[in-house]
């Protein structure tokens, strides 16, 4: 991969986007090269190189706007690596206080500069669908979390979304990619549209009993056709000690899915001799429900918007050192902040 960045504002001018069936996401390749940068840091590079400045070491921070769990430092290294910088930060995953120093980077301020506005957001998303999903699985305790938020972002961002949410906490994600990219497999059962087309539940469970991979975990969505409990006792008397579990994922429509309906649920499926199916519930699932949900005997959880809806957590860049010297703007302290939980990344 070329990663040569874009060299000043003649290049800028001479970028055209190409016309047809493009998304419009940017590519690594685009990344790396600095489109995604704003154009204020190829000015800075022009006005640097002009004035013969432009081989300044440097030193910058990045600290957060708020407390969060920080996550996007992979991301960071892997955009930096080629470069002949040095970088320290949080160990990913790692809990932070607002104004806390999260990352330092040092090293010629034109060999990194232009990617500030690229790092500084892989960071400040990350860390915030990562806060998110610690949240949750705070609120959930021994209980399964899954990140199902992958179809409420742009499908640019769901792996990164969904990947940060596993490093805040989440047993696992839906989307392929993000999974994979945590080092994990996609966890997930049957959307309605299956169950909708051939009409019947419980043909469908026992084909999904048939034809899944032997590792996948025989989960039957139960509230498409039929009152829940009652689907959920036909789906158990077909597949018997098979079933492993039932999803909940009632529309908001009919009331979604209440610790009263998860309660019959349990006790209908126990009172019939299958008390080892688990109850999965999704649909609309904050942490504020999760609690009286477990109560009611629910042992795992599919969280969708809630993590992928999460608010960034601002990060800022600042540099704290210009040729060794200590400097900063107003109302900052100039010179290195102390931060002796950095941990030497590059």
């Amino acid at each position: 991969m070329n990663k040569k960045t874009l060299q000043g504002l003649a290049e800028v001018a001479a970028f055209k986007v190409q016309p047809g069936q493009r998304l419009f996401s940017a590519t690594q390749e685009e990344i790396y090269r600095g489109l995604t940068a704003d154009i204020y840091f190829i000015r800075t590079r022009e006005l640097l190189r002009h004035m013969g400045l432009d081989r300044t070491p440097v030193t910058a921070e990045v600290f957060a706007g708020k407390a969060g769990v920080l996550a996007g430092v992979e991301e960071v290294k892997n955009l930096l690596a080629h470069l002949p910088v040095q970088v320290w930060a949080l160990p990913e995953g790692s809990t932070f206080t607002e104004k806390e120093v999260v990352m330092r980077i040092h090293g010629v301020y034109d060999d990194f500069g232009i990617y500030e506005t690229a790092l500084l957001g892989m960071l400040a998303s990350s860390s915030g669908w990562a806060t998110a999903a610690r949240i949750c699985r705070e609120a959930a305790g021994s209980a399964r979390v899954v990140c199902f938020g992958a179809r409420h972002v742009h499908p640019a961002v769901a792996p990164v979304m969904e990947r940060a949410a596993i490093v805040g906490g989440a047993d696992g994600a839906s989307c392929i990619l993000g999974a994979k990219l945590a080092g994990r497999e996609p966890l997930g059962t049957v959307p309605h549209a299956v169950m909708l087309i051939a009409g019947d539940t419980v043909e469908v469970a026992r084909v999904y009993q048939q034809v899944m991979p032997p590792e996948a975990p025989v989960i039957i969505l139960v509230d498409t056709f039929k009152d829940e409990a009652e689907e959920s006792l036909r789906v158990a008397e077909a597949l018997g000690e098979k079933l492993e579990g039932v999803r909940l994922d009632t529309a908001s429509e009919r009331g979604g899915v209440t610790p009263g309906l998860v309660r019959e649920v349990k006790e209908r499926l126990r009172q019939a001799g299958y008390p080892q199916v688990k109850v999965f519930v999704s649909g609309g699932i904050t942490p504020e429900r999760i609690p009286p949900l477990i109560d009611a005997g629910a042992d795992a959880f599919g969280v969708g918007s809630y993590i992928s809806g999460a608010a960034p957590i601002d990060m800022t860049m600042d540099i704290k050192e210009v040729n060794g010297r200590p400097v900063a703007k107003r109302g900052r302290i100039p010179g290195l902040t102390e931060a002796p939980r950095l941990q030497k990344i590059i």
